[in-house]
C-alpha cells in the first residue's frame, strides 16, 4: 500500500458556463478483494455524479472489439510498458471507469476520479491504461505521476506529439487529453524545426489556461512571446480520427 496523499482540487478562475462537457475513461487491471478501497485516504468522496465503474472478468473482455492490449495497440503498450502490459495481461479482472459529466468550475471531480484509482490499486490493482493519452502504467509509475502532494500538473494528464508535415523542415505539435478538463486540444501547425521547443512550451501554457478554465473563440488572436499572428481556429468532434475530442488550432507564422 502506497502512502495516501491528498489529491488536490483546484479552482478555475477563467472558468465560465458552457455547453462543454468533460469525459473520463480509464481501464484499471488487477485482482481486487472484496473490502472498500480507502478513497478516502485520497480526499475522494467516490466517482462523481455521471461516471461508472463496471467490474469485468478479464477473459469477457478480450474478444471486445475495444480492448485495448491486442491489435496494433497491444502491440504499442507492449513495447512502450513491457511490464506493465504483462501485468495488465495476467490481471484476473479489469474495472472500466468512464462517464461524461458537465463542464465544471473546480476539479473536485478528477480528484474524487483519481482518489478511487489510488485506492484501488492499494487493494490489488496492478496497472492502468488512460485511453485518452494512450498511456499504460503499472501501479508504482501511476503514483509517480499522479500522487503528488501540490497535484499533479496539468502535463501529466496529456499526450503532447510531434509529427512532421508535408512542408520539408516543419512540424505539428498536438496534444491529447484534453477532454478530462473538458476543452479542446491544441494544436499548433507548421512549426519550423528550430522552434519545436518553443511550441512545446507554448503548447503546455494553453493547455494550463484551458485547465483553468479559459475558452477561446473562433478567430481570437493570441499574443505569445516572440510568436507573432498566432490566431484561434476551432474545430473536431469527439469522432475526429486525432484527436477524438474538439480542437483549437493554431498556424505559426512564415
Amino acid at each position: 500500500m502506497s502512502k495516501p496523499v491528498i489529491i488536490p482540487a483546484w479552482q478555475r478562475p477563467h472558468w465560465q458556463p458552457s455547453d462543454e462537457e468533460i469525459l473520463l475513461q480509464f481501464y484499471v487491471f488487477g485482482n481486487f478483494g472484496t473490502g472498500r478501497p480507502p478513497m478516502q485516504d485520497y480526499g475522494s468522496d467516490g466517482l462523481p455524479h455521471g461516471v461508472e465503474m463496471t467490474s469485468y472478468h478479464h477473459n469477457a473482455l478480450r474478444q471486445w472489439e475495444g480492448y485495448p492490449l491486442k491489435g496494433g495497440l497491444g502491440r504499442m503498450l507492449k513495447e512502450d510498458a513491457a511490464e506493465a502490459y504483462k501485468l495488465a495481461l495476467d490481471a484476473p479482472q479489469v474495472l472500466v471507469i468512464r462517464g461524461r459529466i458537465k463542464d465544471s468550475q473546480a476539479t473536485g471531480y478528477l480528484r474524487d476520479t483519481f482518489g478511487v484509482m489510488a485506492a484501488l490499486l492499494d487493494v490489488g490493482g496492478t496497472a492502468i491504461f488512460d485511453p485518452q493519452i494512450v498511456s499504460l502504467l503499472d501501479a508504482d509509475a501511476w503514483r509517480r505521476r499522479y500522487l503528488i502532494a501540490d497535484g499533479a500538473p496539468t502535463r501529466n494528464h496529456l499526450l503532447i506529439m510531434r509529427d512532421g508535415e508535408d512542408q520539408l523542415g516543419r512540424s505539428w505539435v498536438h496534444t491529447r487529453g484534453m477532454r478530462k478538463f473538458g476543452r479542446p486540444d491544441i494544436s499548433l501547425r507548421n512549426v519550423p524545426d528550430r522552434d519545436i521547443d518553443r511550441a512545446g512550451q507554448l503548447c503546455e501554457r494553453l493547455a494550463d489556461m484551458q485547465a483553468l478554465g479559459a475558452h477561446f473563440v473562433d478567430g481570437q488572436s493570441l499574443e505569445a512571446e516572440g510568436v507573432p499572428g498566432l490566431v484561434a481556429k476551432l474545430g473536431g468532434d469527439f469522432e475526429h480520427p486525432d484527436f477524438n475530442n474538439t480542437y483549437v488550432e493554431f498556424l505559426w507564422p512564415d
